[in-house]
């Protein structure tokens, strides 16, 4: 069995057999859209598609309802419209095995061996969450890249490429802005001097000046550059339309629909509210004072801070959805290595994580599909998946044991 385990990790094999099941997954949902009722293709692919048809007849993707993303994926997604419907999935796939590399790769930097790091990485590329995901023509894998490539890239101290990475995907998604803190105490200077030597201002002082060196000045003018550049370049092309349905829809965004989050009963109950807005507004403050608190604790460890802030950004969030679970699944290898967890334990906490969704689906789907008032039964559901999910991360935090490595490996 360690034979064939460790045949089938091979790096060649891995990554070519990893490619050709979400081609295969590509060309199945091919025919099922064609000869089925229940289509395979994701809605928000058809959205994606009509938004770079707009932009092909020299207008706004915004014409297209419901597209609320950056053009650059419209424009990324024009060869749909001159080549073939299917490029798209196609760069979604690529983008998934290449968040497997990514993966690989950052593992031999923090000391994996070889075949340690195939066989962790193989539990992203061979994981059918994301190849379902992707296959269906969700973007979610492009993200996944620039963030697995922005940590790659702070681990090997390639600052500038981190920067231009960390500020596409800022512009792509607005949730990595949360790593902001934690890079920024990551860059800062150490301080020489014990903090319990000095008191009051002075403390304070050196506080603020060690966030004054070239690293982190670098870093935040190249990041900032290349999201200033293109927040500019599609406002003079698309104007105040751009900016609301990219950042500032998501802000205010109150999702009446069912979904996992705590606050969506909530929210519904309360949509004719005044106070509404300010209720939703709100709902950020349990999420920000926990990102404060994870970046102070764990900015020393980049990938881990990372991990927890988008598992808590999530978990905790007005709006939570599956395919958003894919956003900390895609830096949870980086962090298995370096669990203390027994096999059971870790079989336990995946096992508790798959109940709570399930416990969820039973009410939705009498929501969904049979049309019964079961909006406080899914309310209820969803505080108890915040529960386990909350319950995970205290047993990941408990088990984390970082490995201080002496000197970094070469990556082949």
């Amino acid at each position: 069995m360690e034979r064939i385990i460790t045949k089938l990790t091979g790096k060649h094999v891995l990554f070519t057999a990893s490619f050709a099941l979400r081609l295969a997954l590509v060309a199945y949902g091919d025919y099922q859209d064609r000869t089925m009722v229940v289509k395979y293709t994701d809605i928000d692919y058809h959205v994606f598609t009509d938004a770079a048809r707009f932009i092909t007849e020299g207008q706004s993707p915004y014409n297209r309802s419901t597209y609320r993303y950056t053009p650059l994926l419209a424009w990324l997604l024009t060869p749909n419209i001159y080549l073939s419907l299917v490029f798209g999935k196609i760069l979604f796939i690529v983008c998934d095995v290449l968040s497997g590399l990514l993966i690989y790769r950052v593992l031999r930097l923090r000391g994996l061996s070889s075949e340690t790091a195939r066989r962790v990485c193989s539990l992203w590329l061979l994981n059918p969450l994301p190849m379902g995901v992707c296959s269906r023509g969700n973007a979610e894998s492009i993200l996944a890249a620039l963030v697995l490539g922005t940590l790659l890239c702070m681990e090997a101290r390639h600052l500038t490429w981190a920067a231009v990475l960390y500020g596409l995907s800022v512009h792509m998604k607005i949730y990595p802005v949360t790593y902001a803190l934690p890079i920024a105490l990551s860059l800062r200077t150490p301080e020489t001097r014990p903090e319990k030597d000095q008191k009051g201002w002075r403390r304070f002082i050196g506080f603020t000046g060690s966030f004054l060196n070239r690293e982190l000045l670098l870093f935040a003018s190249v990041a900032g550059g290349v999201f200033c550049l293109l927040t500019a370049l599609f406002y003079y092309m698309y104007g105040w339309e751009f900016l609301h349905e990219t950042y500032l829809y998501h802000l205010t965004r109150r999702d009446i629909r069912h979904n996992f989050s705590p606050y969506f009963y909530m929210l519904y109950l309360t949509t004719d509210s005044r106070w509404s807005q300010w209720l939703g507004l709100a709902a950020f403050l349990p999420q920000l004072i926990l990102l404060l608190v994870a970046s102070w604790a764990f900015h020393s460890d980049l990938a881990f801070c990372c991990f927890l802030h988008t598992a808590i950004f999530v978990s905790f969030n007005k709006v939570c959805t599956s395919q958003y679970f894919l956003w900390y699944l895609c830096l949870l290898p980086l962090v298995i290595p370096h669990l203390s967890l027994s096999l059971k334990q870790g079989v336990g906490l995946l096992l508790l994580w798959f109940a709570g969704q399930g416990i969820w689906l039973g009410p939705a789907y009498f929501l969904e599909f049979e049309g019964y008032n079961t909006f406080a039964l899914i309310w209820l559901a969803g505080l108890l998946f915040l529960i386990i999910n909350s319950s995970i991360l205290i047993q990941i935090v408990a088990h984390y044991k970082p490995t201080q490595t002496p000197q970094r490996l070469k990556v082949e």
